[in-house]
């Protein structure tokens, strides 16, 4: 039977169990992660045009310094939140006497990331919604003399009535498509490194579940 990537949403064992009989390949799941981050780009464009307008009289350029940050930072930290999760569920694995590779673990966490772009898009959207509304405070170049001034300007920035909602709004989004992808990730794991699925769920649950308080804290502390 011929898998597609609706069956990784939906099927997520059959999708792994036909998978695991495959040679490795990380050309997919590099695809996905890369779709991925360039929607995560468009992001960090939105919030970079915000942060450029409120320094862009501080210093000639440093504009297009924020913009470029901004971008670069979504695109890459994408890769390496890949990276980094697969590595954490593979070293949580060897507790349980995971065997299997690293790439396939990389290879299917990979996979398990394809929530994450619908995510993504959504909090798109709504950026397009919440960040025309937001009121950004614009800092002169005298406002390097006063480092109070700037920190005034960003507390003003974070806590305005839309960017709270929004950054609600797209921590909320960031929840549910995590756990989407924690419950893909556990059947990934099963198959990747021959795990029970009680074991396989502690591997993914643990680091999961972490993020999710903290993002929840988060929340709460706003």
């Amino acid at each position: 039977m011929s898998q597609s990537l609706i069956d990784i949403l939906f099927r997520p064992d059959a999708f792994f169990e036909h998978k695991g009989a495959e040679k490795e390949s990380l050309k997919i799941p590099a695809l996905i992660v890369l779709a991925g981050s360039i929607i995560a780009a468009a992001n960090g464009y939105l919030m970079g045009e915000l942060s450029a307008r409120m320094f862009a009289g501080v210093m000639p350029g440093m504009d297009a310094v924020i913009y470029l940050s901004a971008m670069a930072g979504a695109l890459i930290g994408v890769f390496i939140f890949w990276v980094i999760a697969a590595g954490i569920f593979y070293l949580l694995s060897s507790l349980f006497k995971g065997q299997g590779s690293f790439t396939r673990v990389l290879e299917f966490v990979g996979y398990g990331y394809l929530p994450q772009i619908i995510g993504s898009l959504i909090t798109l959207v709504a950026a397009f919604e919440y960040l025309p509304r937001v009121t950004v405070p614009v800092l002169s170049k005298s406002a390097l003399e006063d480092p109070a001034v700037i920190e005034a300007a960003m507390k003003a920035f974070l806590h305005d009535p839309a960017m709270m909602e929004f950054t609600q709004v797209g921590s909320l989004i960031a929840i549910v498509f995590m756990l989407w992808s924690a419950n893909i990730w556990i059947f990934g794991m099963t198959h990747a490194r021959k795990l029970s699925m009680r074991d396989a769920a502690i591997c993914v649950g643990v680091p999961v579940v972490l993020y999710v308080v903290y993002a929840i804290y988060h929340l709460g502390a706003m």
